[in-house]
């Protein structure tokens, strides 16, 4: 569920957000039009992935805010990546539409990201003016972990608090905590009804071997929202980031925007 780091947009050294607790989360930040764009990125990726770098040279170009940032234990934050949780993650988040962001925003989730963006969304509804899933991935801890470990692992994971599990997505293992499965079940989505009103646009690729593009059917069901739409990309991988990928995120985002501001006065 990780994204390689891509050159992407070159923005000097990353800003530092000092948290209440003394850690710091690493950012970049474009000032412009609202509503802003802010990016979430997946378990164990960082702000360099080619998804965030490349909404960042988009939004440059029309002049559109948007914020791309590390959680903590991620990339150039500070912290232990063991020691982080959903709830420790999805307070980055609203650590960072809070201090970072002005006005309306559409949030843009990739995997991990689906499922912390709907976590800041019921937290901040007001703030929220849509919703971008990008293989969205909530649940995901119980689900596409948990679920899944076999017995030696289960064992480890007891007996350790920690076990490690091969990637295709990173060249490190997966490091997954006991903490991390026991939060996670503190903040599951699926099994009943998410009340998010805004517009909500998933994208997910029929060839996801990450996370089953039936769990977007899923997110469509629970969401309160009449406003949700789905798109399944035949060909689309987990990480959706060819350039048939990209412009179609372009496409989703410029339809929420469009949609949020404001018409013109008739003169």
């Amino acid at each position: 569920m990780a994204e390689r780091s891509s050159p992407g947009l070159s923005t000097g050294e990353a800003n530092r957000l000092e948290l209440p607790d003394g850690s710091s989360i690493a950012y970049h930040a474009l000032p412009g039009m609202s509503p802003g764009i802010l990016f979430l990125g997946g378990f164990m990726s960082d702000m360099t992935g080619t998804k965030a770098s490349h909404l960042a040279s988009w939004c440059r170009d029309r002049n559109r805010s948007f914020v791309r940032f590390d959680y903590t234990g991620h990339g150039a934050s500070s912290g232990s990546f063991t020691e982080g949780t959903i709830s420790r993650w999805s307070q980055d988040a609203l650590h960072v539409l809070d201090a970072l962001t002005e006005g309306p925003q559409i949030l843009v989730g990739s995997s991990m990201g689906g499922w912390l963006m709907l976590l800041v969304a019921l937290e901040r509804p007001r703030r929220v003016a849509g919703l971008v899933g990008i293989a969205p991935a909530p649940d995901f801890t119980e689900e596409l972990i948990s679920a899944k470990l076999d017995d030696e692992a289960r064992a480890a994971l007891r007996r350790d608090g920690i076990v490690r599990l091969p990637s295709e997505y990173s060249d490190e293992p997966y490091t997954i905590t006991r903490e991390l499965i026991d939060d996670g079940r503190r903040h599951l989505l699926l099994a009943g009804s998410i009340g998010i009103n805004c517009p909500v646009r998933l994208l997910h690729g029929l060839r996801d071997d990450a996370v089953p593009w039936q769990t977007s059917i899923r997110l469509v069901s629970a969401l309160a929202s009449p406003d949700v739409t789905i798109t399944i990309i035949k060909e689309g991988d987990h990480r959706l980031s060819a350039e048939a990928d990209l412009a179609r995120l372009e496409r989703t985002i410029t339809g929420l925007i469009e949609a949020a501001s404001p018409a013109p006065e008739n003169r």
